[in-house]
């Protein structure tokens, strides 16, 4: 049996979106690794320039919120990798506000449901019918560990995580018949710029190590890896999940 045969991407073309740092940029050079064509997008146009150049993938600066921007993203990529994406990563997002439901930011919340999840409805919206005439592809939403379990202090972006989780159990339900499967991954801690203040906290971290059974923060390539697996043909059976990869935070019982 040869790797490449599971987890190669040899001739797909993919984007990642919030693909010049952290989670997104790892699963960008994972895929570039595998063989995939890759466009990375997001919000920095020098950052997206200067990552694209240096991983071997192409950069198209966008900052999604509205669907039309979701829409022209859609079909710059397309014609920059030359046809049809085969794989999308949704991995742009924002924190939103972390003040409680009864002094919460009208604007914060809307945005983060903006670009969390509703850019990713577009995108995929935006993708899906040539992924169907192309016989397929991979979609892959990133939620987040917050998705599954109550949140106290960053409760919208919570919600916007869970609802990119029902989004891919929908995308996959309504195009599974068109050889399209939809997954979601929900990281744990992972050591990212998006991550920095929760890991200079020392008591949250204190915290957060007792309740994790291996005792350790996840790494981008851990998540990577993951992305690597659904998009590729070794994840070619599973759709309408949540992975949950936080090193058994979600599973602790408190002991």
């Amino acid at each position: 049996m040869n790797i490449s045969d599971i987890f190669g991407l040899t001739g797909k073309r993919a984007l990642v979106t919030g693909g010049a740092t952290g989670i997104g940029r790892a699963i960008a050079e994972a895929f570039v690794a595998a063989g995939a064509r890759v466009v990375i997008a997001g919000d920095r146009a020098e950052e997206v320039s200067d990552v694209a150049g240096r991983i071997g993938a192409t950069g198209i600066h966008a900052v999604l919120g509205t669907r039309s921007a979701a829409e022209a993203l859609a079909r710059d990529a397309k014609a920059a990798l030359g046809g049809p994406i085969d794989i999308l990563v949704s991995n742009a997002g924002v924190e939103g506000p972390v003040n409680g439901l009864s002094n919460l930011d009208e604007a914060g919340y809307m945005g983060a449901f903006d670009v969390n999840l509703h850019a990713a409805t577009w995108l995929s919206a935006a993708l899906i019918p040539d992924m169907a005439a192309a016989g397929g592809g991979a979609i892959i939403l990133m939620a987040s560990l917050s998705a599954v379990r109550g949140n106290k202090a960053i409760a919208t972006y919570s919600m916007t995580k869970a609802a990119l989780a029902q989004l891919a159990r929908n995308i996959a339900v309504a195009h599974g018949p068109d050889n399209i499967r939809a997954n979601a991954i929900a990281p744990g801690l992972i050591e990212t710029p998006f991550s920095r203040g929760l890991m200079a906290n020392a008591e949250f971290m204190a915290r957060r190590m007792q309740a994790t059974p291996l005792r350790r923060v996840g790494q981008p390539s851990e998540i990577a890896a993951t992305a690597l697996w659904l998009a590729s043909p070794g994840g070619a059976f599973t759709t309408g999940q949540t992975i949950v990869v936080d090193g058994g935070t979600l599973i602790h019982d408190g002991s």
